[in-house]
């Protein structure tokens, strides 16, 4: 199973409050147990459990109240899941519930919890796909350009965010993974940095000479002006001396792509940047799979769709008439 997609902060936040009411007893527990399955066995992170676990709250509170786990049919799901259309739910958020719904049957039933998994045969909306945000070369190339001058006076901050633009960019990481780097993840000679994906898994991503740069600059100038116990072994460390967190990192992409004069991107645009460059330069899919860390061949192949989408477009604006 995957992570439920189009879950916001405040849908996070409605779905944990529903785990805390409304559900008890047998339901309760097996809620627990599924709770410790997902951070122990499964290694996801807190923000996805939060997810998984609070869609499941809201379904056993809805269908299942007062009821043993096994009564709870297809029928009872399906009403469910309706229900929520009816409210006005987004197609996403709908199919996000459905798919922690059969994430949890799945795993009661093996769990030996229920005799049969009602939610195998549960459908959810289908979710168009949009294609990400991607900046073409030149923009991206500028915002690089840009952090790098603004770092030339050696202010720690500006080194940081040198550093942390060209980390994502020429990695491709997700900006949690950044931030959860530590200084002996980073291999300068090799040009490569180990980082910790979702579900835990490992992976070493090598970088290019730009990022070397950048980050032999922060360690050298940056990092020890910032740095306090609190940090520990953290690359990246934010103004008070502590690890740099996502928010921050986030805010500093915001205000660097603002200085650079380019759209307003935030750093999962700069993961989908890089693997839509990389396969635009001559990578193999398989390749760009394994930099990315993505579980799937098929999550990777919405980047050769966009590839296509931005031959179309500039064949259009070329040639208006064709």
């Amino acid at each position: 199973m995957g992570t439920p997609t189009g879950a916001t902060s405040a849908e996070s936040a409605e779905s944990a409050e529903s785990a805390e009411c409304g559900v008890s007893g047998g339901a309760a527990r097996a809620l627990a147990a599924f709770e410790e399955h997902l951070l122990v066995e499964r290694g996801l992170s807190e923000h996805t459990v939060r997810a998984y676990v609070g869609d499941t709250a809201s379904m056993l509170a809805s269908v299942g109240a007062g009821r043993a786990l096994e009564d709870v049919g297809l029928g009872d799901l399906r009403a469910w899941l309706a229900g929520m259309s009816a409210a006005g739910r987004s197609r996403a958020s709908i199919a996000r519930r459905g798919a922690s719904v059969r994430a949890f049957f799945g795993w009661a039933r093996r769990a030996g919890l229920v005799p049969s998994d009602p939610s195998v045969r549960l459908a959810s909306p289908r979710v168009a796909r949009t294609l990400p945000v991607v900046l073409d070369v030149a923009p991206a190339a500028r915002l690089m350009d840009v952090a790098r001058d603004a770092a030339q006076e050696g202010d720690p901050a500006a080194l940081r965010t040198w550093a942390a633009l060209e980390l994502l960019y020429g990695t491709g990481a997700r900006v949690g993974e950044l931030v959860s780097v530590d200084v002996d993840d980073v291999d300068l000679a090799g040009r490569s940095v180990r980082v910790l994906g979702k579900g835990r898994k490992e992976r070493v991503v090598p970088f290019g000479v730009p990022a070397a740069r950048a980050l032999r600059a922060w360690l050298d100038r940056g990092r020890p002006a910032l740095w306090s116990p609190a940090a520990g072994a953290a690359l990246l460390v934010g103004d008070r001396g502590g690890r740099w967190g996502q928010r921050q990192a986030r805010e500093a992409v915001h205000r660097a792509a603002a200085c650079a004069g380019v759209d307003d991107v935030a750093p999962h645009a700069l993961r989908h940047s890089a693997a839509t460059h990389l396969l635009e330069g001559g990578s193999d899919l398989r390749s760009v799979q394994e930099v990315l860390g993505h579980t799937s061949l098929a999550t990777t192949e919405r980047y050769t769709h966009v590839g296509a989408e931005r031959l179309r477009s500039s064949f259009e604006q070329a040639f208006p008439r064709a």
